[in-house]
């Protein structure tokens, strides 16, 4: 039985949250992503990588520090980032980065910190996410602190402003001219989506869904929903587990780009002219592409909803 002090307290709550306005009652308390924004990839030959990426795709180099190119990808605000490999490192996509409305260092660490993560001093770059699990810390580059976190899967997610180009400032806005590039064989649109291998599939799912407040755009498959970020055109799937348990590292299995005038035939032609072979039946290795394609059962149409990938020099 409630006694009447405490009946008298659960009433006065009630009523002022339903005298809530609508806005304030519904307002969700996480933060707010814009857009997918940003990758890096860390390679062995960082000359021959930076060649390849502009000859494909004609990238323009927006900045330049001692430890990383940023490229330009389309005409949005998005960038791919290009680092030399460490110590005991292998070639990987090793971070994606969301845009965020609003962007406020202090704010998003509170809502990080009241999400469960402890604020650490920056790791080491070579450290896998799974290293540090639920942490949060903010890393100078030039004079720009930029916001990263590793979630409960060891994914390595960036945070920054629209308006960040990978230059200076508090908000890293302050760029200079692109470098000049020549035109790519392919025109890229925008990023399109991530594709991440975690430990836990469907927790890292909707552990994004509510965390950004964002919703199931489309299935690829019964059990494979994809988030969607932004205006509907971008998504990230989050697929496992796989073997290795709790333990395993999270894979930022590949990055995917939309552009207009989509055609099989004429991109596979693009590559065979830039050194990219056809795959057939070979393990998956450097400058290879090959078609997947999505069937009904995984959300594609009859005969299957063509996929182009490819891979790149490393």
């Amino acid at each position: 039985m409630i006694n009447r002090r405490l009946l008298i307290t659960l009433l006065i709550a009630f009523l002022s949250s339903s005298l809530l306005p609508v806005s304030a009652a519904q307002a969700p308390a996480g933060i707010r992503v814009e857009k997918l924004n940003y990758f890096e990839i860390r390679v062995s030959d960082l000359d021959r990588s930076l060649a390849f990426y502009q000859q494909m795709f004609g990238m323009p180099v927006q900045s330049r520090s001692d430890d990383r190119i940023v490229l330009k990808i389309g005409e949005q605000n998005q960038y791919m980032a290009i680092r030399p490999l460490q110590s005991g490192e292998t070639p990987a996509i090793t971070q994606l980065g969301y845009s965020v409305l609003n962007y406020d260092l202090e704010t998003q660490l509170a809502v990080l910190k009241a999400s469960g993560f402890q604020e650490i001093a920056p790791p080491d770059i070579t450290l896998a996410g799974i290293e540090n699990t639920m942490s949060t810390w903010v890393k100078l580059q030039g004079n720009t602190p930029t916001q990263y976190f590793s979630d409960a899967r060891g994914l390595i997610v960036r945070l920054t402003d629209s308006s960040w180009c990978g230059g200076l400032g508090p908000l890293g806005s302050a760029c200079g001219r692109l470098e000049t590039v020549s035109p790519g064989v392919i025109q890229l649109g925008e990023i399109n989506h991530f594709t991440s291998f975690v430990n836990d599939g469907a927790g890292a799912n909707l552990f994004y869904q509510d965390f950004f407040d964002l919703e199931i755009q489309a299935y690829q498959g019964p059990n494979s929903p994809v988030t969607g970020i932004g205006d509907g055109k971008q998504f990230v799937m989050y697929a496992g587990p796989f073997p290795g348990g709790e333990n395993a590292p999270a894979n930022i299995h590949h990055v995917s780009f939309n552009l207009d005038g989509f055609n099989v035939d004429d991109l596979l032609g693009r590559f065979e002219s830039q050194g990219i072979t056809d795959r057939g039946e070979r393990e998956v290795g450097p400058m290879m592409h090959y078609i997947s394609l999505r069937m009904p059962e995984r959300g594609g149409v009859e005969g299957g909803t063509p996929e182009v990938y490819f891979t790149d020099p490393e």
